[in-house]
């Protein structure tokens, strides 16, 4: 299909209610002719990629989750050309809504398409603003060496030159792809090969968001094949504790924010609300404020975990740094930022409240 010709198809978004899917139910890309291709799932959760614009030139101000999953995968008939593709419309929602109630219904319809001999690699659609997380949580949960890739789009369907058609394909072929089984959960974007423990968004709004800072990119996608450089070294999927095929709920676990002038309220109010863990986000290299630490102590001795992260975005958070966390019985949160720290301590939490178990989870995964 030429491109004229896919514009034409992905700006009549206003008009594809009619078509979207309920969650759920499933559809088949144009059956591909060679029998020998592998077999891809679709898995569509929302966000931009499936998102609508008012115009063609609306790339901010756009309304999200609009699309189902049937026009995604019609909208890239070359989809046919490198995997058997079905797809399924699993939610229909804005990432800032995502919750720990559709992580875990995603995390065990994954694990059940996986386990399954004629799916060799499974796709999830997924907004920007969350994606991270939703990947670095499944990195953790997946039990499988199946390739599993996480894609969104940081234009609307709508747009002049959108995103998501080539992302899609792209996330696709990767999935498709014996090399990227066993690396973990993978984030693909720009063309860039992402590891979920380590990307971040990183723009509100360029083509680029998706990075990661210091340890970099693992690989490329480039003339429809994956370049792989590098993988992370953390463990992940099928070497990890965790299980959630028996949870209907998460340990409440939230951050607190560092900054000039921080008191203790929020940590206060969380603990008040029943909050297991807390995340501190401190400024540099996760410092406490004095405002702030009585609570923080008052909240690990009413048992919460307390686990010191930094808002900086990039580096080791030192154990025993700018804190003593042997005596505060805090943990370190190593290199995760705030938002993937509360993910581990969550799952870390449905396993042990030992603050030397976690910690030592901290650095393995």
């Amino acid at each position: 299909m030429h491109q004229p010709k896919r514009r034409l198809l992905l700006a009549a978004g206003a008009s594809l209610s009619l078509s979207l899917l309920l969650p759920g139910a499933s559809v088949s890309a144009q059956a591909a002719p060679a029998t020998s291709l592998p077999n891809v799932v679709i898995l569509a959760t929302g966000g931009t990629i499936a998102g609508t614009g008012a115009t063609s030139t609306t790339t901010v101000g756009y309304t999200a989750a609009t699309v189902g999953v049937q026009s995604l995968i019609q909208a890239v008939p070359e989809l046919a050309k490198v995997a058997r593709v079905t797809g399924e419309q699993v939610f229909q929602i804005a990432s800032e809504n995502m919750s720990n109630e559709h992580w875990l219904t995603l995390a065990k319809r994954v694990n059940v398409l996986l386990a399954q001999p004629n799916v060799d690699g499974l796709v999830i659609t997924h907004g920007t603003d969350t994606l991270e997380e939703t990947a670095y949580f499944l990195d953790l949960v997946v039990k499988s060496k199946k390739p599993v890739v996480l894609v969104g789009a940081m234009r609307p369907s709508t747009a002049l030159s959108a995103d998501g058609p080539i992302n899609l394909y792209n996330a696709v072929l990767l999935a498709a792809s014996a090399d990227a089984a066993g690396k973990g959960v993978l984030v693909v974007m720009n063309d860039q090969i992402q590891a979920a423990r380590e990307v971040t968004k990183t723009n509100t709004s360029t083509l680029d968001a998706f990075r990661t800072p210091e340890l970099g990119m693992l690989g490329y996608i480039q003339g429809s094949k994956a370049f792989f450089y590098r993988q992370s070294t953390r463990k992940h999927t099928l070497e990890t504790e965790f299980d959630v095929s028996s949870l209907t709920a998460l340990p409440m676990v939230e951050i607190v924010y560092g900054y000039a002038n921080v008191g203790p309220v929020a940590v206060d109010a969380f603990v008040a609300a029943g909050a297991k863990g807390i995340i501190h986000a401190g400024v540099g290299d996760g410092s406490l404020a004095a405002k702030v630490l009585p609570a923080l102590k008052a909240a690990r001795q009413k048992g919460a975990i307390v686990v010191r992260a930094s808002r900086v975005g990039q580096g080791i958070l030192a154990r025993n740094g700018e804190a003593n966390d042997d005596e505060l019985d805090f943990v370190a949160a190593d290199t995760l930022n705030p938002q993937k720290a509360r993910i581990l301590l969550m799952l870390a939490l449905t396993k042990t409240t030992s603050t030397r178990d976690i910690q030592r989870m901290f650095y393995t995964y």
